[in-house]
């Protein structure tokens, strides 16, 4: 009976909420805010009650036209560290309940002192109280594709948006632009200031660098119409897919098993899990207080990604492993790449072994995925 109950609230919830639409693109520059803007002006024109809560220009001529004239709520302004700063006026917006709002720079962080840290978390909010919200966000910020952003442009992106909240949307659309229609865009100055120019040519602005990109974008979004035609499959059809990533100390591997391992989760709409086995070797004492910070933010990554983090004391780590995955009846295991000498590979006691050995008779998976 409460499960019944249960369930019903849940309907009644998601029938309050607010629809969700994003637009996903390569990079700065595409058309994203041009295309929100636009949006606002059919929509004013069909009498829908629209308001924008926060767009940003960059001080670009045609987005400034597009802006003129529409209804904006007046930013918040913030004292921090002696400067007055601007930002989004989340309650204005919830006091306002316009029909749709607009909220630019999703990956966003917030002014210290604000009601949530991040952007997302307002527009979450926003979304909870029934009004619908129109955003976007360029590709490098989503959290899972951080490695992958990293490995293209050099650069690692420090704001970034959880493949949860994506999976929230009822409706993505990629903004498309071919390499040479981004860079002529670029040269012509309707991205960044004149001066800025070059300096953008050499580095991120390169056409190999927007072709990687612009394929991420399109994977992307086509990897979220995939699963909300999946979701319409009825949950029984098959067998539900889970996922135990392991990590350990190792900082680096441990935040691209983690990532990647959140893309397949949710791909697959499976749920997931993160174990990290203590031994005595690592025990608080004996590791360094970096390791154990790098663990404690790798935990939080974790669960922002959506992920149930599984802490455990054991000095056997296959074991553990293995016990963990029978109990949460996953499917998949996912580890990093073997890091054993050549004894423990002809002897079988590496890691990979131990596991690949328990596995071998169930219907578990095992898989490197960095």
């Amino acid at each position: 009976m409460e499960q019944s109950a249960e369930y019903f609230l849940n309907l009644i919830r998601r029938s309050r909420r607010g629809k969700f639409k994003i637009y996903i693109g390569m990079s700065a520059g595409v058309g994203k805010t041009c295309r929100m803007l636009q949006e606002v002006k059919t929509l004013l024109t069909s009498g829908i009650d629209v308001k924008i809560g926060y767009v940003e220009t960059h001080g670009r001529k045609e987005t400034v036209a597009l802006l003129d004239g529409l209804p904006v709520i007046p930013r918040r302004e913030i004292f921090y560290k002696g400067k007055a700063l601007e930002e989004m006026d989340l309650q204005a917006i919830l006091n306002l309940h316009p029909e749709v709002v607009i909220v630019d720079e999703l990956a966003h962080t917030n002014i210290p002192g604000s009601k949530n840290e991040k952007r997302w978390q307002d527009v979450l909010e926003i979304l909870n109280a029934g009004i619908n919200v129109i955003s976007a966000v360029n590709i490098q910020h989503i959290e899972s594709l951080n490695e992958e952003v990293r490995q293209i442009t050099g650069i690692e992106v420090t704001e970034t948006v959880p493949d949860s909240v994506l999976a929230q949307a009822d409706e993505v659309v990629n903004i498309d632009l071919t390499a040479d229609e981004l860079i002529t865009r670029l040269k012509e100055g309707k991205i960044y200031d004149p001066a800025k120019v070059e300096t953008a040519l050499r580095n991120f602005f390169q056409s190999d660098k927007i072709l990687q990109l612009r394929e991420l974008a399109l994977k992307e979004v086509a990897s979220q119409v995939e699963r909300k035609i999946e979701a319409e499959v009825p949950k029984n059809a098959f067998r539900p897919e889970r996922f135990l990533a392991c990590i350990s100390t190792n900082h680096e591997s441990a935040r691209k098993i983690i990532r990647k391992t959140a893309r397949l989760a949710s791909y697959y709409q499976g749920r997931w899990f993160v174990a990290y086995v203590q031994t005595q070797a690592e025990n608080t004492d004996r590791i360094p207080l970096a390791d154990q910070r790098h663990l404690i933010n790798n935990f939080k990554l974790a669960t922002e990604l959506g992920a149930e983090v599984i802490r455990l004391k054991n000095n056997d780590i296959a074991a553990a492993l293995f016990e963990t995955a029978t109990q949460r009846e996953i499917t998949t295991i996912c580890i990093g790449k073997p890091h054993s000498n050549l004894a423990q590979r002809l002897l079988g006691t590496s890691l990979f072994a131990k596991l690949l050995n328990k596995v071998e008779d169930t219907e578990i998976d095992l898989v490197i995925v960095a």
